[in-house]
């Protein structure tokens, strides 16, 4: 069982890159998703949450407008594309996926710890 974020790398400002988090032993369905990132000396931030249904999503406000998730059920992949990149984005970003255990939404999940899986960070650099 096992989740894995990939497709960081290096960027200029105003550039794009997809995240992808494939999932592999498990199937992402239904699951509520999190990404989240850290950067050197700065608290872990939620940037984009999903709840299980798709019902309710969570954008923190620096990536609003700039950033959007998406799912492709036959990859088992959930994605995050990031646009209009700037350099306070860089960071690790991570993913982790939560079984629901209650009818929460999507601010929720993007302001807990508690994820039944979590995966290895990928590096996004971007150069001003």
């Amino acid at each position: 069982v096992q989740l894995q974020a990939s497709g960081g790398g290096l960027v200029q400002a105003g550039g794009s890159l997809r995240l992808s988090c494939a999932a592999s032993g498990f199937t992402l369905d239904y699951f509520a998703i999190g990404w989240f990132r850290q950067a050197p000396g700065k608290e872990r931030e939620g940037v984009l949450c999903i709840n299980h249904s798709g019902s309710s999503t969570y954008y923190a406000d620096s990536v609003k407008g700039r950033f959007t998730i998406s799912r492709d059920y036959a990859k088992n992949t959930v994605y995050l594309q990031m646009n209009s990149l700037m350099p306070e984005d860089t960071a690790v970003y991570y993913c982790a996926a939560d079984w629901p255990k209650g009818a929460y939404d999507a601010n929720y999940y993007c302001h807990t710890d508690e994820y039944d899986y979590r995966g290895q960070g990928t590096q996004v650099t971007v150069s001003s």
